[in-house]
């Protein structure tokens, strides 16, 4: 039988299950009562991991969640279709399929043999955990003019080999590889061994 958490001590970050579905609590407020005999109540953010569907959702404090069945799992990207994305699950070398909705825009950081944390619920799986950054090549900019780079912080449009555009310094060639942050989308620097 799996571990019970009360809802007072749901914390964020912490994963949980309620109605037979894993959320994630992305927020937790607790409310004492003012009144005597009143019931202190936690309300909860909280993000469901099947459909990725935010809201907000007040508990009882002692309210029981189960500790859900989620499993984390080294994955490669293999590639995407009209059926899914692909995934190799690294330890059984199964291919796992995952649904556009599971994806989401992880595809703009995604390459073939791409290494991410594949998310099991009960053994299926329902989504995808991207490293903090990634390492793409550029696959087309325009060369940086001499002179623009005086104030160091001029930048340009870069495609990267995904289809991702994002912004980059002018000393940044095409065919470069560059390191890119999966949480806002943004260049973060030059790729090991790269340039």
């Amino acid at each position: 039988m799996a571990a019970l958490i009360d809802a007072i001590d749901v914390k964020r970050k912490m994963f949980f299950e309620f109605e037979n579905i894993p959320f994630v609590c992305l927020e937790a407020v607790v409310h004492s009562p003012t009144a005597r005999g009143g019931q202190t109540l936690v309300r909860l953010k909280m993000r469901n991991l099947l459909t990725s569907a935010v809201f907000e959702k007040s508990f009882k404090a002692n309210d029981k969640f189960k500790d859900p069945d989620l499993e984390s799992v080294p994955a490669s990207y293999l590639y995407s279709d009209g059926d899914g994305s692909h995934f190799l699950d690294q330890r059984s070398y199964e291919t796992l399929t995952l649904q556009e909705a599971m994806v989401g825009d992880a595809l703009d950081f995604l390459v073939e043999g791409a290494i991410i944390e594949l998310r099991k619920f009960n053994g299926n799986p329902i989504g995808i955990d991207l490293p903090i950054f990634v390492e793409l090549s550029v696959a087309e900019t325009e060369p940086g003019v001499k002179g623009d780079s005086s104030s160091g912080t001029v930048t340009k449009p870069a495609k990267l080999e995904t289809g991702l555009e994002i912004r980059v310094p002018l000393f940044i060639k095409e065919g470069e590889k560059v390191k890119v942050s999966t949480e806002n989308r943004e260049f973060a620097g030059r790729a090991q061994g790269g340039g």
